[in-house]
């Protein structure tokens, strides 16, 4: 017998300075069996990074043809899609010719080397960007993770603090391993 996905439920208040970005997200998140918490919040995160009435969650490891994240305009065209982890080249590629924006957030000790093999592979996708969150900054975003969240984001000047209703807090300062042209944007 199949295991199920386990469904949390998050409350987000954003307030995002740097967009002038101020509403409420009630998220209903489906964790599939073999995700961990700290994928699941590094979801969430880039959620709130990119928060908007128009983003969604994909089917993420049910799928190998959808992002984590992704962002439709009307005629259905992808105009964001965010990956969560270190997928691989071909995907990545794939992605970036399906969509006019890709974005990676990567989150284990590993990631460098990760991002060193697979580097020199995707120089050339110019809508792509590509950032790494320490893995001391997503174990801590992990232990957030309640069935039920309450969470405040501020986000300014780069930076993002993320609140609990319980009291913990956790700062976030990702690092850009690869910027999209500007152009693209």
């Amino acid at each position: 017998m199949a295991l199920k996905s386990t469904i949390f439920k998050a409350d987000l208040q954003i307030a995002d300075m740097d967009r002038q970005y101020y509403d409420g997200h009630m998220l209903t998140i489906a964790r599939h069996p073999s995700e961990t918490d700290e994928r699941m919040m590094v979801r969430i995160l880039a959620f709130i990074l990119h928060a908007n009435q128009a983003l969604a969650f994909g089917k993420g490891l049910s799928a190998d043809d959808e992002p984590d994240l992704w962002q439709k305009d009307l005629t259905g065209a992808i105009d964001l899609w965010i990956e969560v982890g270190q997928p691989d080249e071909k995907r990545l590629l794939k992605a970036c010719g399906r969509s006019a924006r890709v974005i990676v957030y990567s989150y284990s000790s590993t990631s460098s080397i990760w991002w060193g093999q697979i580097a020199s592979k995707v120089a050339r996708a110019k809508n792509l960007a590509v950032f790494n969150l320490p893995a001391a900054t997503s174990q801590s975003l992990a232990a957030l993770a309640k069935r039920s969240m309450q969470l405040q984001c501020t986000i300014q000047d780069g930076q993002l603090w993320i609140n609990s209703d319980e009291g913990s807090s956790v700062q976030i300062d990702l690092t850009a391993l690869k910027t999209a042209d500007e152009a693209i944007r």
